[in-house]
């Protein structure tokens, strides 16, 4: 694995951490995207929490004329098993895997780790957190889906089997569409996966209503007093 970490944009909720969460965005946005988010969840004070949001690498992106941005991985065309590169997805993969064992250098056990990403993102932090050798808090996956779902079951990692998966999607979103998610979502459930899943008037976004629902996962998965 490569020593080289990805930039990340950090921001802490309060002194001495106990928690961390590594935050990964869409296609063409940055670490800072979901920066806002943070104060919007209302995290208790006892509950104190690092939030890292890691910069994708800028790389050209097929669907958008070849175009450079910050891109998880390549997307070659619009329809569901050609969106995907897998050679990029497992790159991100192993980036991601660095930034939690950073974490972990910094003082926090895997199971107080929560792996969370929009859209691109969400495809990486589902992917991940699946083949994760050690149990992770849960997964936050936002209007995405699930990539390699057939081969799920033989490399899916045992220690994660029972992670908590939050899992939100916007039933007017014709980027990511929704019937992709709730199809993901239904793959994980059948691998035996608890999938908390919402769904929401809303396009390819993030609404006021699922920020709140994330700030109650969260605090239930990471065991808050509230």
């Amino acid at each position: 694995m490569s020593t080289n970490l990805l930039e990340c944009v950090e921001l802490a909720t309060g002194a001495s951490p106990v928690a961390s969460v590594i935050w990964l965005h869409g296609l063409g946005a940055d670490g800072n995207d979901f920066v806002p988010i943070v104060p919007e969840l209302h995290l208790p004070p006892a509950l104190s929490v690092r939030f890292v949001f890691p910069h994708a690498p800028i790389q050209p992106v097929t669907i958008n004329n070849g175009m450079r941005m910050r891109a998880w991985y390549d997307i070659a065309g619009a329809d569901l098993n050609s969106r995907a590169d897998l050679d990029g997805v497992m790159r991100s993969q192993a980036a991601v895997e660095a930034l939690i064992e950073r974490e972990k250098s910094r003082g926090f056990a895997a199971s107080k780790i929560v792996l969370a990403g929009f859209s691109q993102g969400g495809v990486v932090a589902l992917h991940t957190a699946l083949r994760h050798r050690e149990r992770l808090a849960g997964v936050v996956a936002l209007s995405t889906y699930i990539v390699q779902a057939d081969k799920l079951a033989e490399e899916a990692a045992h220690a994660n089997r029972d992670v908590p998966i939050f899992m939100g999607h916007g039933t007017l979103d014709d980027i990511v569409r929704y019937e992709w998610g709730e199809a993901s979502r239904r793959v994980l459930e059948a691998n035996g996966y608890r999938v908390e899943w919402r769904r929401y008037n809303m396009p390819h976004a993030v609404c006021m209503e699922e920020i709140g629902d994330i700030a109650a996962w969260v605090k239930k998965i990471l065991g808050a007093k509230v």
